[in-house]
């Protein structure tokens, strides 16, 4: 027996050291972690439990049964962070530069499975070359049978990917699959066809970094939601993401204990100017109204006219979706559009109410923007936001204009509350351009045309440009005080928790994608 324990202890020790001590060091000289090492610090101290620690490659081609690491080239497992149980898979790129064989994906879809079939959340930490090409079409079926637990579970469990070396070819999908993708910066990319391929096909020169960098995806294609500098601090970005979730969808988010006190915010009364074509950041506002310290930006660098993200309110989470009026002056274009849809129907699916902060002049024009689809695509956030169950309240701050009022959580769209400032304007249009419009006669017949264009802007204005027209038919449900949003945004959300909608009875609906 003494002789049967040492066996099991050797091939675990083996299991311990992935690819061997020498790829370790290689993988620490590019300021990586391994990826036990990830696993350590993502997860509660001693929580983790191993599960395939011994499993096998079973290919005899190309020389590869001389080739045996116990693992397999990912670590698979359960364990807690802050005390809630999480599943978790980590590639170890010391094992074959973590390239994916069918006993890996097998792995990696067993952990999947039990996440969904207990209701907790998945992490996979991403560092791989690819497929293992030695295994042939095994490996792409392995990738497949990952793609269609990725879909299995999306809306059912949180599903977070951190990329956190080489991610290319078919093995980007996964990632692009799960709700949310980190990235880290100079040591990590994404992309379906390296540059090589893209010298040959396209004669463009661009190295991995520019083609699929954390920066690039993080500001020009949107693909990665959050960045981090290094392995470490993308760990405690997902460990702190994670707090905002529940568990499942049948699962509420963890509330935070929290007092009530003087919720009155006298700040949020000077955030907005005086001057409707003056810039203010959008974020004030946020925080202002939000429990200190806990918006969690998503997308930040992405399409920066709409800010998304994680927020407490009195200790509960919700989903913060907001006009940016100091990029673009806050409109909503394409790209801006299928963020907030995006992050909408995540907070939908994990039961997250929604806040929505409006202060948006229209849609942007453009041929640019018609021929990249900005109707279906901004019909992905009208779509997005009328389909939600969760408790939804919308805030007009100052501008809510022709069908982005429609469409940025308006009460026809089903919105629970509807508020405004004192200084919303609610209106189809701007009054300069409404007055050019309806008034043009008069305008050019006028003696002074500036001056008549001046007066029956005024008009517009005052019968128009004011929250109150939308009150007195019901669209918006109060007009309040910036200082008191706080407060009854508290009441109001509370008395929204136990919302119940009735759907009609459908497969699932058809959104514009």
């Amino acid at each position: 027996m003494k002789n049967k324990k040492q066996i099991l202890a050797d091939k675990l020790a083996q299991s311990q050291l992935g690819g061997g001590q020498e790829r370790i060091d290689k993988q620490h000289a590019k300021g990586k972690l391994t990826a036990r090492e990830r696993v350590h610090f993502l997860l509660d101290e001693g929580s983790f439990e191993e599960m395939g620690a011994l499993v096998t490659h079973r290919t005899k081609d190309f020389g590869m049964e001389k080739q045996i690491f116990y693992g397999d080239g990912v670590i698979t497992g359960y364990g807690t962070i802050n005390g809630r149980q999480v599943c978790v898979f980590a590639q170890d790129f010391t094992v074959f530069g973590g390239a994916l064989s069918e006993t890996h994906a097998e792995k990696i879809c067993k952990i999947m499975d039990m996440a969904i079939k207990i209701g907790v959340p998945v992490i996979g930490l991403n560092d791989s070359g690819g497929a293992r090409i030695q295994e042939g079409v095994r490996s792409l079926g392995g990738y497949a049978d990952i793609f269609h637990r990725n879909v299995m579970a999306s809306g059912v469990i949180p599903q977070i990917s951190a990329i956190m070396g080489p991610c290319a070819g078919g093995a980007v999908y996964s990632p692009a699959m799960t709700d949310f993708t980190l990235m880290v910066e100079n040591s990590s990319y994404m992309f379906v066809t390296g540059p090589n391929v893209v010298k040959t096909v396209t004669n463009e020169t661009v190295t991995s970094e520019e083609l699929g960098g954390a920066l690039a995806h993080a500001t020009k294609s949107g693909v990665t939601h959050v960045t981090a500098t290094n392995d470490i601090q993308c760990i405690n970005q997902i460990k702190k993401m994670i707090d905002y979730m529940p568990q499942n969808c049948e699962d509420s988010p963890v509330a935070i204990p929290y007092t009530l006190t003087d919720e009155i915010r006298e700040n949020l009364e000077t955030i907005v100017p005086e001057n409707a074509s003056q810039p203010y950041d959008m974020r004030h506002v946020i925080n202002g109204i939000i429990d200190a310290d806990s918006f969690f930006e998503i997308h930040a660098a992405y399409a920066e006219n709409i800010v998304v993200g994680f927020a407490r309110l009195a200790g509960r989470s919700i989903g913060v979706v907001a006009n940016q009026p100091m990029v673009l002056a806050g409109v909503l274009d394409v790209d801006s559009s299928k963020k907030a849809a995006r992050f909408t129907r995540f907070c939908d699916c994990f039961n997250i109410p929604l806040l929505v902060l409006v202060d948006v002049p229209g849609f942007l024009p453009g041929t640019d923007q018609e021929w990249n689809g900005i109707i279906t695509n901004g019909a992905k956030l009208l779509y997005a936001l009328s389909e939600a169950t969760v408790p939804k309240v919308t805030v007009i701050t100052r501008k809510a204009y022709g069908g982005a009022y429609d469409v940025m959580n308006s009460k026809h769209i089903g919105a629970d509350l509807n508020y405004a400032w004192p200084a919303a304007e609610i209106a189809v249009m701007g009054a300069k351009g409404a007055s050019e419009i309806i008034f043009r006669k008069e305008i050019s017949t006028a003696d002074d045309p500036a001056a008549k264009l001046a007066e029956k802007e005024a008009a517009y204005a005052a019968k128009f440009a004011n929250p109150y027209s939308a009150a007195e038919r019901g669209f918006i449900d109060a007009v309040i005080l910036p200082k008191d949003t706080r407060k009854i945004l508290i009441k109001g959300f509370a008395m929204l928790q136990n919302k119940v909608v009735n759907l009609p009875k459908k497969k699932h609906g058809n959104i514009p994608l």
